[in-house]
């Protein structure tokens, strides 16, 4: 006997934003650890929420990690980013930290990146399995490997975020850390969910 497939709940499409209020709430909060953390302590939150992430992960059966679940929305992610599962948000994070790192180098050297930053091209595949764990340790030691690099974060040129405007390597640096500690809650809130 065949059972029957849940239908996908019907959520806001990918790249709808965050409601206003909570845009503006969002921007001055990342403006203020944009402008107040070095580096350094930046780089220790990313990291910190990193080896979070990877024990969560690591720490649950393959079948609960792939297993899309619907949760209530948490401030900052997006209405279509609610029904994922734990490797499709390793997967996101896999997607943002090498589309940063690849921004920041950029930066580094003088040019922005062309093609326009976009919260829909960077969803992650249903399809995400396993391999998302590995992956995301990689993308996140390629992260901090190729941002300890450069002299300088502080550049000149700026590439723009599609919630935070244009941002130097420094703005980009900060966005991700504070990034990975929002799907970070989403994940603990994935895995408190019932299946």
């Amino acid at each position: 006997m065949n059972a029957i497939a849940e239908p996908e709940p019907q959520l806001a499409p990918p790249g709808a934003g965050l409601p206003t209020v909570e845009l503006w709430i969002a921007r001055l909060i990342f403006s203020w650890q944009w402008r107040r953390l070095s580096r350094e302590r930046i780089a220790e939150k990313f990291i910190q929420e990193r080896d979070v992430i990877l024990k969560l992960a690591k720490g649950c059966p393959a079948e609960v990690a792939a297993e899309r679940r619907l949760i209530r929305r948490l401030p900052g992610i997006e209405d279509s980013s609610r029904y994922w599962s734990v490797y499709m948000t390793l997967d996101h994070l896999n997607i943002v930290n090498r589309v940063t790192t690849i921004t920041i180098r950029g930066l580094a050297q003088g040019h922005a990146p062309k093609m326009k930053g976009s919260t829909a091209n960077v969803k992650p595949s249903p399809q995400a399995d396993a391999a998302a764990i590995e992956a995301f340790s990689n993308t996140c030691e390629e992260f901090l490997t190729r941002t300890r690099e450069i002299a300088d974060l502080h550049t000149e040129a700026r590439h723009a975020h599609p919630w935070f405007g244009p941002l130097d390597a420094a703005g980009w640096q900060a966005m991700v850390a504070m990034h990975m500690n929002l799907h970070r809650r989403q994940i603990e809130r994935i895995l408190e969910a019932k299946a």
